[in-house]
């Protein structure tokens, strides 16, 4: 088995599923910082980053979402320098881009659907940036100068990510779609947006996102006009579709398994062991001469073995439910010795040196690698503080005692019914 198989989507058992997610553990209350760990927003972007890794989808929502309160929350005379953009879907239709689209009265519109459909003109376009190092998955673009808003509290500036040259790759980002760009800085947060283009738009970014290359080009002709969020509707639309539907159930699920891979395979093999230990039993009773009764007492076995084994196939150890724990992720496992290294709970741990979401290089990679089976199966637990959370794994719970009364009951009322064999007392 793979050290790391605990980081990786990969699992000996398939994840859980819901018909609904329960209203406290929605997408939206995840967000706004509404629950408990292990199901917090910093949960939520460690399990983009180690598991999913496209932890840059729920970095830039969040940028954007405190980007576009920071710029609501400018003056009148400064926001009327970066005028909004009509929305772009309004000019689509289901064959592609409609540009006859002429019935408005108003001219900024007719020119915004002008300036929409020349995005649809240029085939091919790539956006090229320098290869990156790695760096901390959890930095955010950084705030605009002289702003302290920045959503991780990092407060750094725009030398903080460094090995890239933000100006040059948004240059040739707008030149790959055939724009000669000219930064308005009289516009508010030019210098910011250009940073967010260099790691997060152009083709080959450290943190590109994965937008069609439809909704990358509109985007960035948006921007060269403009500094105003509606400029980035169509990523935004594009990357809270992924986080929404795919990303944040994904997340769900996979927080429901509280054992880790090494655990959750231990049960699967004691949970067999323990039902053939009952069929074991059974059968020597039914040889016997034994009374009939006593072979209902292998239903024990299979009750405990059963319950077990189906907990197990949704990725939870029953003894640790029982206790409410779950067991660290490897990347909590030193979360103690990282804050004295490299101040992770701190403000700084959220300032990066460069832009890249690799964890390769993290030092916890090597040392949990090198930690045998055993320590793995017993590994550090913590509890389960989100009340949601317990309810789903207590009704997965609750689920597995059921069936294995069922089955139990029915394996023994076969036994019982046998006749005896007689070979032996």
């Amino acid at each position: 088995m793979d050290e790391l198989t605990p980081i990786s989507s990969r699992s000996t058992s398939p994840l859980p599923k819901f018909n609904s997610i329960p209203d406290s553990l929605s997408f939206d209350k995840i967000i706004a910082g509404g629950t408990c760990p292990p199901m917090t927003c910093r949960d939520f972007m460690r399990y983009l980053t180690y598991v999913e890794h496209s932890a840059e989808n729920l970095q830039f929502y969040l940028w954007l979402r405190d980007y576009s309160a920071r710029f609501e929350a400018l003056p009148d005379n400064e926001k009327a320098l970066s005028p909004e953009i009509a929305p772009y879907s309004q000019f689509s239709d289901v064959n592609g881009f409609n540009t006859n689209n002429t019935n408005s009265a108003n001219r900024p519109t007719r020119l915004a659907t002008k300036f929409f459909a020349d995005a649809f003109l240029i085939p091919n376009a790539h956006l090229k940036v320098p290869p990156q190092t790695k760096g901390n998955p959890f930095t955010t673009p950084p705030g605009s100068q002289g702003s302290s808003n920045n959503l991780w509290g990092s407060g750094t500036d725009s030398g903080s990510i460094t090995g890239i040259d933000h100006a040059a790759v948004t240059a040739d980002a707008f030149q790959a779609v055939d724009l000669k760009w000219q930064p308005f800085t009289i516009q508010p947060f030019r210098e910011e947006i250009t940073r967010m283009i260099a790691i997060y738009v152009a083709e080959g970014s450290p943190r590109e996102l994965n937008v069609s290359a439809r909704d990358r080009v509109v985007a960035l002709r948006a921007l060269a006009q403009t500094t105003h969020p509606s400029a980035l509707d169509p990523l935004k639309k594009a990357v809270e579709s992924t986080l929404r539907h795919q990303a944040h159930p994904n997340f769900i699920r996979w927080s429901v398994r509280n054992g880790n891979e090494c655990r959750v395979v231990f049960a699967l093999w004691l949970g067999t062991v323990v039902i053939a230990a009952g069929f074991i039993v059974a059968i020597l009773l039914t040889l016997s001469n034994r009374p009939r009764g006593y072979r209902a007492f292998a239903a024990i076995a299979w009750l405990i073995g059963i319950s077990t084994l189906f907990a197990a196939t949704k990725g939870m150890c029953v003894v640790l439910h029982g206790l409410h724990h779950r067991h660290v992720h490897p990347w909590e496992l030193w979360s103690d010795e990282n804050a004295l290294e490299m101040n992770v709970e701190s403000k700084s741990s959220f300032d990066s040196k460069n832009s890249s979401n690799s964890y390769e290089d993290e030092p916890w990679v090597a040392r949990y690698a090198n930690r045998n089976i055993i320590q793995k199966i017993f590994d550090k637990e913590v509890w389960i503080e989100e009340p949601a959370l317990k309810q789903i794994q207590d009704a997965i719970f609750v689920q597995s005692i059921i069936i294995a009364a069922i089955v139990s009951a029915i394996i023994a009322g076969i036994f019982v019914a046998l006749p005896s064999g007689g070979y032996f007392h």
